[in-house]
């Protein structure tokens, strides 16, 4: 029987199968993200050693072939033979799930790798990688395919140094790519260098016609991260408050800055690793912040007794803050390692952070008080802005049928099952209304450009009723109430003109979305139409193509000559509804581009930086960019 169950369809993944046959438990995906995931898993054995004390200097390259080399002056992994297994340590390491010294035998104090799998689930991931081991004045090397040893431990020379080189090529029966972005390791390199005081991480691209070279090396620590983080901001005070201390074992580094904006930008990091989903350190930040800026603004006078006290929100408003604890056992939830569980890193944090606090705002009244009153007109806004969400806030979507602004929605009621398209003026919506789907199609025009949020606070951005209607047709709330699981459409479209105005009415959006909403980003809620640019009519036959390349490619294809026409869009109005529906909504022909918040210290840099109000960064990054400019219509 097809069907039937017994003892014969139990299996057992041995070694480094279950890692081959599963890859995304481990690096989460197989996409460009768990490409670069492997790089980090080794970076991070080797941070290790600099937590410990032993390396100073790592060395990143990618190779002419796409592979990768990572370098570092540690101690090297142990070469000797483990009394258990009778294999070498470092054989171990890299075939063993679950081997390592960081698990209490005194080899590491503090590492981020505490699960022992990186090592071995890059080996597992790669077509071939070798490892070089300069210790003890020798040189070992060893060499594994696919997680399987090729070659036993080789001792191959004398070493003058000390440290660990390996070298691997991923393996293009896993990954759905294998180039590596210069970019996206940088970013992730400068961060871990951020945080790792002392530390030196040099990156290098040695591909032809992509040469590029890297190094970062930060004193000062998060201190300087801080500073980097609000170079695109107006920052309110030139200081920047930091502290360091040990409480029961648990190392603590605090910095914070405020900037003249409305937005908090806090970074938690425990033993290297980016806790985004925060976690009891960002608790004992937090809950230290509030109390001991208002414990000062009544002692001062700067809030009276019978006057409410700050909130959290209203202290932090416009903060750039990075938390970074070091643990010797730190308790994530799941293998993510996206949240903190220690509850002795709450009471950590709060002793070491309130404690230099104090000092710092009676030792600079001056920025204290900017801080206290910059927090008393957030409360005060605050206030404002409540009022205007409850004006826009709707208690479940189906609740009216008078729907927002000139919404036309879709009859299906199932959210999973609807998409709403952010169409850009009153002609591209009447062509979208009449190209949709009515039953799982909603569309909402919006009046020319809505506002900079970057730029207002709530209670100002809560007074446009382009975001009003945006919030009220999603059914989410906003901010502080914003609730996912309310969302009326499992499908933001952004559909706008493949033009400047277009382009900026897109990154408004995005802005708002990123701001304010930032949950429709993160769960993959938000997509952009890709209308095409170009009609081609030859022979009764159409074409749509979605760029100059491909333009090219089917004049190639189909002949220059007997071409009756070419259209080329400038806007969504410029086509009838049968084109727009052909096109860009009709979901087997349309293409989207699902909006993807890759990294959220970047994607802050990019959105304070384009959208904010100092100037010099944002040509700066348009003098770098302008080469990759495509479509430009002047």
């Amino acid at each position: 029987m097809a069907n039937e169950y017994n003892e014969n369809q139990i299996q057992v993944l041995e070694g480094l199968e279950a890692v081959r046959r599963r890859p995304g438990m481990y690096i989460g995906s197989t996409s460009a993200r768990g490409l670069h995931h492997l790089v980090y898993e080794i970076v991070d054995n080797s941070v290790d050693e600099a937590l410990a004390g032993y390396c100073t200097e790592i060395d990143v390259k990618i190779h002419t072939d796409n592979t990768i080399s990572v370098k570092d002056n540690g101690r090297g992994i142990p070469t000797g033979i483990h009394p258990q297994k009778g294999i070498p340590a470092v054989e171990m390491v890299f075939t063993i799930l679950h081997a390592g010294g960081k698990f209490g035998g005194g080899g590491y104090k503090v590492s981020g790798g505490l699960h022992g799998v990186g090592a071995s689930v890059v080996n597992a991931l790669s077509e071939w990688l070798v490892v070089e081991i300069h210790r003890d004045g020798k040189i070992h090397r060893q060499r594994y395919e696919r997680g399987n040893v090729v070659t036993p431990l080789e001792e191959t020379g004398d070493a003058s140094d000390h440290g660990t080189y390996v070298y691997f090529k991923p393996d293009g029966e896993i990954f759905e790519e294998t180039v590596f972005d210069f970019d996206v390791l940088k970013t992730r390199l400068r961060e871990t260098a951020f945080l790792t005081k002392g530390l030196k991480i040099n990156l290098e691209d040695m591909r032809e016609g992509q040469e590029r070279k890297e190094s970062f090396h930060y004193e000062g620590g998060i201190k300087e991260f801080v500073h980097y983080l609000n170079k695109s901001r107006t920052t309110l005070y030139d200081s920047i408050f930091y502290a360091e201390g040990v409480k029961d074992g648990i190392y603590v580094e605090v910095a914070f800055q405020h900037n003249d904006g409305y937005n908090e930008n806090i970074h938690t990091f425990v033993n290297n690793i980016n806790t985004t989903d925060g976690g009891t350190h960002l608790e004992g930040f937090k809950t230290a912040l509030t109390k001991t800026i208002n414990d000062y603004a009544k002692k001062q006078g700067l809030l009276k007794d019978s006057d409410k006290n700050l909130s959290g929100d209203d202290v932090r408003e416009g903060i750039t803050a990075v938390i970074s604890i070091k643990i010797s056992e730190p308790q994530f939830e799941g293998q993510t390692k996206t949240k903190l569980g220690n509850s002795d890193a709450k009471t950590a944090v709060i002793s070491v952070f309130s404690e230099k606090l104090v000092y710092f705002l009676e030792e600079n009244p001056a920025v204290a008080k900017m801080i206290v009153d910059k927090a008393l007109v957030a409360s005060r806004a605050r206030d404002a802005a409540k009022k205007a969400r409850e004006l826009v806030r709707r208690k479940t979507g189906l609740e009216s049928t008078r729907l927002p602004g000139k919404l036309t929605d879709c009859s299906d009621r199932d959210p999973k099952n609807c998409e709403i398209y952010i169409v850009e003026g009153d002609s591209a919506g009447g062509s979208a209304k009449k190209a949709r789907d009515p039953k799982t199609q909603a569309v909402l025009p919006l009046r020319g450009k809505i506002l900079n949020v970057e730029k207002a606070r709530l209670d100002r951005i809560l007074s446009s009723d382009e975001i009003k209607n945006m919030i009220t047709a999603f059914g989410t709330g906003v901010s502080a109430d914003f609730d996912i699981e309310k969302l009326r459409y499992h499908k933001i479209v952004i559909m706008t003109d493949a033009d400047v105005d277009g382009a900026h009415i897109r990154t408004l959006l995005l802005t708002f979305f990123y701001r304010y909403m930032q949950p429709l980003i993160t769960e993959g809620k938000v997509y952009i139409a890709q209308p095409p640019l170009y009609r081609v009519e030859k022979n009764k036959q159409h074409y749509y193509v979605y760029n100059d390349d491909q333009l090219e490619a089917l004049y190639n294809e189909i002949g220059r000559t007997g071409i009756k026409d070419v259209q080329r869009y400038k806007g969504l109005g410029e086509m009838d509804f049968d084109q727009l529906r052909d096109t860009t909504m009709d979901i087997h022909h349309r293409i989207l581009k699902k909006v993807d918040l890759v990294d959220a210290v970047e994607a802050d840099e990019i959105f304070s930086m384009l959208m904010g109000d100092k100037v010099e960064p944002r040509r700066d990054f348009i003098t770098e960019n302008a080469q990759y400019v495509e479509n430009l219509d002047f």
